[in-house]
């Protein structure tokens, strides 16, 4: 999602510029025209990149507890990064639309296992 993003074709296009991205600079110095995974995952120099997930790498989109209080904590932790540029009420927005399709990919998802489910009881 980051490569195919503004913030991904921001990067992309600007990495081999040093007046952009100086990589001799520490994270926490550095002034780059867009945030890396870094910025964001590894925030105040942090290692743990899940620190700033909203669900753990063993938990699919869909087991994640979304009323329980790990997730309303892990979300506002997300939502104050990108605060560090945007309006909070931007990021609010871009994790509802997050939300949103999640849900679609979700049913996408259950939908195509089902087509492939009646193929394979039909014997093709």
């Amino acid at each position: 999602a980051y490569d195919i993003g503004l913030h991904g074709t921001v990067y992309q296009v600007n990495k081999w510029d040093p007046k952009q991205f100086d990589w001799t600079k520490k994270l926490a110095d550095a002034d780059y025209v867009g945030p890396t995974c870094q910025y964001c995952h590894m925030r105040g120099g942090h290692h743990n990149v899940q620190r700033f997930g909203t669900v753990y790498t063993s938990m699919g989109m869909s087991m994640a507890d979304r009323g329980a209080p790990i997730w309303k904590e892990k979300r506002d932790r997300w939502a104050s990064v990108c605060d560090d540029c945007h309006s909070p009420r931007f990021a609010r927005e871009q994790l509802q639309a997050l939300d949103e399709s999640v849900k679609d990919a979700g049913l996408r998802y259950r939908e195509t296992f089902k087509v492939a489910e009646d193929l394979l009881k039909d014997g093709v």
